[in-house]
């Protein structure tokens, strides 16, 4: 992860992301799913590791992409980004947490 970290994080600096974008892309595109679980997979099906050395491998793989996206998520997630593509849609209103909140109070009012 930390080798991918220093791979991802200067293409995204290259890319003239702000620096916390950069640390969101990078958390996220840290991960190594498929060649871990194929790493994995490859030792069980060839004798190099046993059933229960697989589910630790495969548990620390799904860790190491799960960890790093809720720390992303958590502290370096884009907010001023989170709701613009409704909005730049042609004839469409930008959906907010009040229009949402009022749409759902009457829709339940609606019900009852």
């Amino acid at each position: 992860m930390v080798t991918k970290f220093f791979g991802v994080f200067p293409v995204t600096r290259g890319f003239q992301s702000p620096v916390r974008e950069g640390l969101y892309t990078t958390l996220l595109m840290s991960t190594g799913l498929t060649f871990g679980s194929i790493s994995a997979l490859f030792g069980l099906s060839h004798g190099i590791v046993t059933q229960a050395q697989y589910s630790l491998l495969i548990a620390a793989v799904i860790g190491s992409a799960v960890v790093p996206t809720l720390i992303a998520n958590a502290f370096f997630l884009p907010h001023h980004l989170v709701g613009q593509p409704d909005a730049a849609l042609p004839g469409k209103a930008a959906v907010t947490p009040a229009s949402a909140a009022t749409t759902s109070a009457s829709a339940s009012r609606s019900k009852s």
